[in-house]
């Protein structure tokens, strides 16, 4: 019998267990992780050096149906969190962009190492190998059942992840199991990853990168616009600026396009001019296909090209006319690309939907199971690329701990 049993050794799961530890310091608390080690996860992410948080968080970061900004608000910031619970230091920026927020060692297995360090002098408990596959609410407990054993707590957090990295044990097994029991899960899609496009559209582009700006785009409306290094692949768009767009297949599956603006420098007209006036004009002796060398990389220049004029490659450039200067710039700020789906889970960082927020009371215990609480990616919450998800797993780990265990003060020796 346990007074806490953490479902799920990921991020939140942690911040779940020593923050549950830290308010309660006599309860027994315990880690149930399905993997053979836990924190697997948190040694991958930001590309192995961790990307904690972020400096600038708010609720435009995040998407789902829970209130993110009144549990972050209600925690440490990233940077504070690390530095006194853990003794990691942070910095902004491990390549001086996008505020994000790292480990000063650079290293994601450092951060780890902390928080095993953490877990350990606090006298919280881990057991690998133990995949819960029954939650059963007795009268005055709870029974966790796995393949290996059973355990009885009075009081159980939920961190277990949803679909995205199953390489890392989120495959969604809890997901089921929450369903099962009565939990209402918005739909779920694969969210911060590339999204698919028919592999036609982009025929040529493989490998090629191109700073720009580009938009979701439903029924002529535009969704949202990101900007950044757009990267083409064989039947996929992805960059940061994408994976940003991922989580809005969810509400527009079948009926969403890509438009990318290549030349966000210049308007349409301004574009026009300067190809008519300036490139056509220099270039009149040489085929068309020279016609945006120096522009864009070969590939994507011919790729915009003949998606732009109907004429053979060897035709000389003088004799184009100022209308076909006019195609080749519509071409360039709205080069469009149909989204037939997002790349598989494995690809995915984040998983875009989860429990509901009805189903959920503020201080994350649940409305139809007393004891149980929740955290992290399991519940309908997904945020940007740029450390918001991990500033997500550790604010309503801590959250959920803090709330859980102060249900016990008093109760237990």
């Amino acid at each position: 019998m346990y007074d806490i049993a953490v479902i799920g050794g990921g991020a939140s799961g942690f911040a779940a267990a020593v923050s549950a530890k830290m308010t309660c310091p006599q309860s027994s608390v315990i880690i149930l992780e399905k993997m053979f080690r836990s924190g697997k996860k948190i040694a991958a992410t930001g590309n192995g050096k961790c990307n904690l948080s972020n400096v600038d968080i708010s609720e435009k970061n995040y998407h789902g149906s829970f209130n993110v900004m009144e549990i972050i608000g209600n925690t440490p910031r990233g940077d504070e969190y690390f530095s006194d619970v853990y003794g990691v230091l942070c910095m902004t920026g491990s390549e001086g962009r996008n505020g994000g927020l790292y480990p000063r060692s650079n290293s994601a297995n450092t951060v780890l190492s902390a928080i095993r360090l953490k877990t350990e002098s606090l006298g919280i408990e881990e057991r690998c190998d133990f995949e819960v596959t029954e939650i059963v609410q007795e009268k005055k407990c709870l029974k966790l059942l796995s393949k290996n054993g059973e355990i009885y707590c009075r009081r159980t957090i939920i961190a277990c992840g949803g679909y995205a990295g199953p390489a890392f044990g989120t495959d969604g097994g809890m997901l089921r199991i929450l369903k099962d029991m009565g939990y209402k899960c918005s739909k779920i899609c694969p969210a911060v990853a590339p999204l698919k496009v028919p592999a036609e559209s982009v025929r040529g582009l493989k490998g090629v990168r191109v700073k720009g700006s580009i938009s979701a785009v439903c029924g002529g409306k535009t969704i949202r616009t990101e900007s950044g290094e757009i990267q083409f692949n064989e039947n996929n768009i992805s960059g940061i600026c994408v994976f940003n767009l991922a989580y809005l297949f969810q509400q527009y599956e079948g009926k969403m396009i890509l438009s990318a603006d290549l030349f966000p420098q210049y308007d349409e007209k301004k574009l026009a001019d300067y190809l008519f006036g300036t490139v056509f004009r220099q270039r009149g002796d040489y085929p068309v296909e020279e016609l945006l060398t120096g522009i864009f990389v070969k590939n994507l220049a011919q790729f915009i090209v003949k998606k732009s004029i109907q004429k053979s490659m060897n035709v000389k450039i003088s004799a184009l006319k100022r209308s076909d200067a006019e195609k080749l710039a519509h071409t360039i700020k709205n080069l469009e690309f149909e989204v037939t789906g997002c790349s598989p889970w494995q690809n995915a960082q984040v998983t875009m939907g989860g429990i509901v927020s009805e189903c959920v009371e503020k201080t994350l215990e649940s409305r139809l199971h007393h004891g149980i609480y929740f955290c992290g990616e399991i519940l309908d919450v997904c945020g940007d690329c740029g450390g918001y998800n991990l500033q997500w797993a550790w604010s309503s780990g801590i959250w959920a701990g803090r709330n859980c265990a102060e249900t016990l003060k008093g109760a237990v020796r």
